[in-house]
């Protein structure tokens, strides 16, 4: 099966999870964005509750949850932050 290699990039909730800004990640090719957080619920699932919320970006462009990702994308995850 053919792979991609993304580099992900965490904020807020996501960050807390991982303990890092970015990681890389080895995707199969027909991967979606969704799939992505997806597998980050399924790694974390105390992130579940940010499904629904959550925003996509790939690079720097917001997009639908359904938009295929290439290799070499660099994907953002955006949950809700709470001003301050």
């Amino acid at each position: 099966m053919t792979t991609i290699t993304v580099t992900l990039k965490l904020f807020a909730a996501y960050q807390e999870a991982y303990q890092v800004p970015e990681m890389q990640l080895e995707l199969p090719a027909d991967a979606t964005v969704a799939s992505v957080r997806d597998r980050l619920i399924t790694e974390h699932p105390e992130l579940a509750k940010w499904r629904d919320l959550t925003r996509f970006g790939v690079n720097l462009q917001f997009v639908e949850p359904e938009t295929q990702l290439k290799n070499g994308d660099e994907v953002v995850l955006i949950p809700p932050v709470s001003g301050g």
